[in-house]
Order: structure tokens, then sequence, then C-alpha cells
């Protein structure tokens, strides 16, 4: 880790800290993370950095229940099992601050595209693509006029509606590393889409990843067909846990 990533690392967790430091005192603050209270109070107000490993501790660990809780009390579910994260994806900030959560937390490898699905995906990837320094990449379901040449995915789904993904054939490039990520992942059936882009494209799986698993079915399907690591930030619906990851 070079010097300017030591730094980023330390000032996100000052931010998970300080989003904490919202709903506590101090005192409940040093007992949630198990720090001293006067530590907390001059990381919080931005006297100094926490060192390193304990960065490292506060937003891979504590950053991730944090943000998860957090993700959580933002989402509704009506009666026909339907999600509403709107209050997720429309916060830049958020997420913003959840990218090095994700990073840190998942065994992801640091890939070279961040590669997501128009259109509620896009916030979530331009966070990580900033966090990480590379590129991000979206599939829409339209060609756009003034590109050649495109990645084509299609699937037929269980309604008997087929779903088209066109991706500019430059966005990736043959052995890049690609992370796949949406806000929400419920069938898997956009996700199937998306590493079907990744390897006509002849690209490199880092991971799939999604804010938010609706059931079971999505990440099993993606884990069927892919040996990277496969999560989720929390999970919504039955025969899911809280948190998931692989």
């Amino acid at each position: 880790m070079n010097r300017a990533e030591k730094a980023a690392l330390q000032l996100r967790a000052v931010d998970v800290l300080r989003m904490l430091k919202e709903t506590r005192t101090y005192d409940e603050l040093a007992e949630t993370t198990g720090l001293p209270a006067g530590d907390l109070n001059r990381y919080v107000n931005g006297h100094v950095l926490p060192g390193t490993d304990r960065a490292r501790e506060v937003v891979e660990d504590l950053g991730r229940e944090a943000l998860a809780g957090e993700l959580d009390a933002r989402i509704s579910v009506d009666d026909e099992g339907y999600v509403d994260n709107s209050a997720t994806v429309f916060d830049q900030p958020f997420l913003d601050l959840a990218a090095p959560v994700v990073a840190n937390g998942f065994d992801f490898d640091r890939p070279d595209v961040v590669l997501t699905a128009a259109t509620d995906g896009i916030t979530l990837a331009a966070a990580l693509a900033s966090y990480y320094g590379v590129r991000c990449a979206y599939a829409k379901k339209r060609k756009e006029t003034a590109v050649e040449e495109f990645i084509e995915a299609r699937q037929r789904l269980q309604s008997g509606i087929e779903l088209t993904y066109y991706l500019p054939a430059s966005a990736i490039e043959p052995g890049e590393s690609v992370l796949v990520v949406d806000d929400l992942i419920r069938s898997g059936e956009t996700q199937e889409l998306l590493l079907d882009i990744v390897h006509t494209a002849e690209a490199d799986v880092a991971g799939v990843f999604a804010l938010i698993a609706a059931g079971a079915d999505g990440i099993d399907r993606a884990r069927d067909r892919t040996d990277a690591p496969v999560g989720a930030l929390t999970s919504v619906g039955p025969a899911t846990d809280r948190v998931t990851s692989d």
C-alpha cells in the first residue's frame, strides 16, 4: 500500500466514525468500536488520523456492519416483495463512503473496469470505479447511434420476454479484470448477462457485488457462473443471510 492509499484508507475510517457519531455519544462509540473515547474524539474532529492498522479495522469490520445497518434503514419492501432502494442509489456521498468498505471487506481482486447495467447500478459503479481509480462501464438495453461495434448479451427470461444488453466493444479489453456490480440482485438474470459480456470480451471476472440481495436465487446463480467472489452488503427476503459474501 503506497502513501496515497494509506491516506485514503485513514480518511475513509474517519468518515465511518463520523457517520456512527451522528447517533452516538463518544462513550457509546467507544463501546461499539473498542477504541478509547479520547482517541475517537480526535479522529472525528480531524485533529489526528488513525494509524493504518486501526483504520483498516474500522473500514473492513466496523464499517461493513455500520453501512449494512444504514442500508437496512434505507430499504423499504412492499407487500408484493418489491424493493425500494432509491434512498441509497440517489445518495452519492453514501455510496462513496461504501466503496472502500466494499473494496476492503470482500475478497475482490483489484479490477481494471467496473461494469454494471443501466440505470440504478451506475451510481454504485461510479463510486467503486472512483475508489479503485479505474474505468466505469455500463451496458444498456439499446445501442448508441454513434458507436459502431458492440458486445451483445441476450437471454430469454422465464416470462418469455427477451432481454438484451449492449456494451461498446471498446469499453473492455481482452485480458482485463472486471468487477460486475449492481444495486440489487434478485433472480441473477442481469448479472448473468453482464458475465456473458465479460466472457465475450475475453476478460476476467474480479467478482460480482450487489448492495442488496433480494432472496438467495441471484447470489446462487452468479456463483454458478464464476469462481470469483460473489457478495452483497445486505439481504432482504427469505432464505438469505444478512450479509452475504464468498
